[in-house]
This record gives structure tokens, C-alpha cells and sequence, in this order.
């Protein structure tokens, strides 16, 4: 279904999750976006974003905003496929499989942390880890790091849309290669995720802004999505 321009892939979290065991299994490559509101609204007037977003192989549902986009359009999305939702499966499912998972993001240190948290849940992965705060000059380094590791899964926590501008350039990295946002920090331990309370009322985005506080200059951009959308639905 298309939501103010941008493809999104009406896919559950369990479909999701067989396509991607199924690419590993057959050896072949995909690159997946978890597409927010923030991520909508930017590529309606980003012809490069948009274009980065129109060749990925899966464009997920990030977010009740995204569900409620495509209700007020007249479509019907099957769930909402958050980034850290997401990853918990690939987790769960890389423990049974024995995959190589390697994590690109977070300040220096944290990566590394959440290898360590999530290798004692999990034994049965094989972990890799670097930073997200490398330079431009640092970029081959880490890439050939990343190359040497041929990691199955290669999760990019580098902020959007600079995760999905990232993963686009460096194809044959990774057999697969998804955009998680800030998912490494929780899997570090290092920010909590919303409780069950948030969770189930949709409500996560306000857990994040009343613990992180300057996410308020990114959230500004959800009151002109919710705008765009309704203009859309009543005038286009």
C-alpha cells in the first residue's frame, strides 16, 4: 500500500520473520526499512530517500502512526512492525540457527554491551559489534570489519534516514541488513523499553519523549504528518 508516497509492505511480524529465514536459507540478499512517521514525512519532498525506500526489499510499518495513516486512507494493515519487535524474533530464531549477527550503532561501548547482555540470552548466535559514531574517514575500517565478520543479519542503529541512506550504499555487506533505530540501546540495557501499558495503547512514543525529552524537536514533524494524512484523505 502506498502512504503519502512512500511503498509500505502489508506484512505480519511472523511473515516477516519467514522471509527473512528464507533468504538466508536460499543465500540470497535483502535490505529492510522500518518505516516511521518521521521517515513518511521526509520522503515525501527527499527524491533520494524515496527512491532508497522504493528499492528496499520490505518497508515495514514502524509504529502506530503508520496503522493509523493507512485506516484513514481506506486501507487495512495487518500490524504495526516495530524495529525492536522485529529484532527480538530475529533473535530468538538466530539462537536456534546458530546465525551470525552483527550490531553497527550506539555511542562507543554500548554495541558492545548489548553483544555481551544479549550472548547470554542467546548462545546460540555468534555476535559481532562496533560503534555508530565512527568518521567518514573511519568508514572503510568499519566496513571491512563488518565484511571479514559475513555476518547472516547486520543490524544498522544509526538514526533515520541516515541507517536507510547507509544500508543502501554498502550492498554485499550483510546477507540481510535492516535499519533499527535505537533498538541497540535497549538490547544493551542502556534505555528501557516502554511497559506493557504503553505498548498496548499505543502510547510508546510518549514513554520515549518522557524520558528522553529532546526527542521534542523530531516529534514536531508527527503533527504535520497527522496534517498531511488527513489532507490527503479528505482533499486528494
Amino acid at each position: 500500500m502506498n502512504i503519502l508516497g512512500t511503498r509500505i509492505d502489508n506484512i505480519s511480524l511472523r511473515d516477516c520473520l519467514i522471509r527473512i529465514s528464507e533468504a538466508l536459507a536460499k543465500g540470497g540478499e535483502m535490505r529492510i526499512v522500518t518505516a516511521n512517521p518521521e521517515l513518511i514525512y521526509r520522503a515525501q519532498n527527499n527524491r533520494e530517500l524515496l527512491k532508497i525506500l522504493e528499492s528496499a526489499d520490505m518497508v515495514l510499518p514502524d509504529g502506530i502512526g503508520v496503522v493509523w495513516a493507512a485506516k484513514q486512507l481506506g486501507q487495512s494493515l495487518k500490524e504495526r512492525v516495530t524495529g525492536i519487535d522485529l529484532t527480538i524474533k530475529i533473535l530468538e530464531e538466530g539462537d536456534r540457527r546458530e546465525w551470525r549477527i552483527f550490531m553497527l550503532g550506539a555511542k562507543p561501548g554500548i554495541a558492545e554491551k548489548a553483544v555481551i547482555k544479549q550472548s547470554e540470552e542467546y548462545p546460540g548466535i555468534i555476535f559481532g559489534a562496533h560503534h555508530g559514531y565512527f568518521t567518514k574517514d573511519e568508514e572503510p575500517s568499519v566496513v571491512d570489519k563488518i565484511k571479514c565478520f559475513k555476518p547472516d543479519i547486520l543490524l544498522v542503529g544509526l538514526g533515520a534516514p541516515k541507517q536507510e541512506i547507509w544500508n543502501y550504499r554498502n550492498e554485499g555487506i550483510a546477507k540481510v541488513r535492516i535499519g533499527v533505530g535505537g533498538t541497540i540501546d535497549i538490547l544493551a540495557g542502556q534505555v528501557q523499553r516502554a511497559s506493557k501499558f504503553f505498548q498496548e495503547h499505543h502510547l510508546e512514543w510518549l514513554y520515549r519523549l518522557l524520558k528522553e525529552p529532546s526527542r521534542i524537536s523530531r516529534q514536531r514533524i508527527l503533527p504535520l504528518y497527522v496534517m498531511k494524512v488527513l489532507q490527503t484523505k479528505y482533499f486528494n
